[in-house]
């Protein structure tokens, strides 16, 4: 287990997935709504970290504020960008010879989203399910809040919060990828482990399968 310190004074409680063999990277891995017992400790988030390790990749999980045992509340998804700034420091603090890359799934590829705009970051992006289909819920930033950058979503062709053409509209406006993954939904219920290869080949650089 691990402490990251948050600029508005929070300790957050967060976790390694070491890489296996030599390391190719680090990447902050950014969990769902904490309104929905969502936490870094959910099974997509554990298979997906589990697999981007045996690519190479060490990944960052954390709580956001309020879960877990991370310190302070529920700050509206905005004052957990906060939180996703605290994780990618650490990231860097950690490994600072490698390069880091930002993803999440649901709320946290939003965050993570909203994050890049906040520092103008160019980071490769890995938006798993991005929970941009919800009204009065946090929205995602504007194409011209972003600094260019590699970024890619995958979602699945029965998402039940996010359709699939309001992705690829907004993925074309930032000029990302948008990879579907057919027959699932949100939660990608028994598709983990297909899931996780088609992030760690976007996150490792690799064609995708």
């Amino acid at each position: 287990m691990t402490r990251l310190a948050t600029g508005d004074g929070l300790t957050l409680e967060g976790t390694w997935t070491e890489a296996s063999g030599e390391a190719l990277g680090v990447v902050v891995f950014c969990h769902p709504d904490p309104r929905a017992r969502g936490t870094m400790r959910a099974p997509l988030m554990r298979a997906v970290a589990r697999h981007l390790g045996a690519a190479g990749l060490h990944v960052l999980r954390f709580n956001f504020r309020g879960v877990g045992e991370s310190t302070g509340s529920w700050g509206g998804g905005k004052a957990e960008i906060e939180d996703v700034a605290a994780a990618v420091a650490a990231a860097h603090a950690a490994h600072p010879h490698l390069d880091v890359s930002v993803a999440g799934w649901s709320f946290g590829a939003v965050v993570a989203l909203l994050w890049q705009a906040r520092d103008h970051s160019s980071l490769t992006y890995a938006g798993i399910a991005p929970a941009i289909g919800l009204p009065g819920e946090l929205m995602v930033p504007p194409a011209e809040e972003l600094a260019a950058a590699r970024r890619f979503f995958v979602i699945g062709d029965r998402d039940q919060y996010t359709p699939v053409n309001a992705l690829d509209r907004y993925a074309v406006t930032i000029d990302a990828e948008v990879r579907v993954m057919e027959g699932s939904d949100h939660f990608f219920y028994f598709r983990h482990d297909r899931l996780a290869e088609v992030v760690a080949a976007h996150l490792g650089g690799r064609t995708l399968p």
